[in-house]
């Protein structure tokens, strides 16, 4: 049982290979799984609750990165950092098989995707980078924005497995997927800090902060951000969808100026590098680990309304 590129995708064929069961990649494989697909995961603590967990909905746990290459016709990836996928592909890549392709979910530099792209090409196999938005409401309910990048073909190859986890957008070549998250997170973390804002300006004027929510919904200052998270903020409800401190590493990749880079390579972004600092705070007072919707306690500091603590 196996179905390699370019023969069809199926559930009973496709054999899918996981790595990563954080809150999204947990959520995303219990999809995959519920589709009926066969998959098989990686985890560095088998006793972690979610591996129990996929293990009961009937996922196999590999032994090793290694064999979990060899046992996969589609292999996701779904980490934090990009020195996490690079850790991770220097034992995956090798044990490729030809015509096999890895998917990388995570939020990562686009010149890393472009160089495992030419890595998985030299071994015969294809890479694709697909990294997603939409938090863990979107990776729970299937509807992912998935920004996928690197041959046309393969991507839409991909489309069944896509279409389980939310909506796929081709991108471009290998590494256009990343660059696109990374202005995703860019106009999101504009987003977020609107809402944080207007929600601190409308308690300091006295106005009921569901009221104000549902007041601005259908107007121009709707947002998917103000859908998700406005009534987190106001709850208090910081749980992450996604960690603080990755959406500080993917504004990262957006603001700081990597040196040798050339000038065509280099763009101003005033606003978000103001965000980052904004969201860097939280980090440094312990909340990297919180939900980026946690901006709003952020605001609450500098405006003496520090009430939650």
């Amino acid at each position: 049982m196996e179905t390699l590129y370019p023969n069809p995708i199926t559930p009973s064929q496709t054999r899918i290979g996981w790595v990563g069961i954080g809150v999204m990649g947990f959520a995303m494989a219990s999809r995959i799984l519920s589709a009926g697909y066969t998959l098989t995961f990686y985890a560095r603590n088998p006793s972690h609750p979610n591996a129990i967990a996929l293990r009961s909905q009937g996922a196999t746990q590999a032994q090793s990165l290694a064999q979990l290459a060899q046992l996969s016709d589609v292999l996701f990836t779904m980490v934090g950092h990009p020195s996490d996928v690079r850790a991770l592909l220097d034992s995956l890549l090798p044990a490729l098989r030809p015509n096999s392709v890895t998917v990388d979910n995570t939020s990562s530099h686009p010149n890393l995707a472009r160089t495992i792209f030419t890595q998985a090409r030299a071994l015969g196999a294809w890479a694709v980078d697909a990294p997603v938005s939409g938090g863990d409401v979107g990776a729970r309910d299937g509807t992912l924005a998935i920004f996928a990048a690197g041959e046309r073909k393969v991507v839409e190859w991909l489309h069944p497995l896509f279409s389980i986890l939310g909506r796929e957008t081709y991108m471009g070549p290998a590494g256009c997927g990343q660059s696109c998250k990374i202005a995703n997170q860019i106009t999101i973390s504009a987003n977020l800090v609107g809402v944080s804002e207007g929600l601190i300006f409308a308690k300091r004027a006295g106005l009921d902060l569901k009221g104000f929510l549902e007041g601005i919904r259908e107007g121009a200052a709707g947002s998917k951000a103000l859908e998700i998270f406005g009534q987190r903020m106001i709850d208090g409800d910081f749980r992450p969808g996604g960690f603080t401190e990755y959406l500080v590493k993917d504004l990262g990749m957006g603001v700081d100026v990597v040196e040798g880079a050339s000038d065509d390579e280099v763009v101003v972004l005033p606003g978000a590098s103001l965000w980052k600092q904004l969201f860097s705070s939280m980090v440094a007072n312990g909340q990297g680990k919180l939900g980026s919707q946690g901006i709003i306690s952020v605001i609450e500091r500098i405006n003496g309304m520090d009430e939650r603590n």
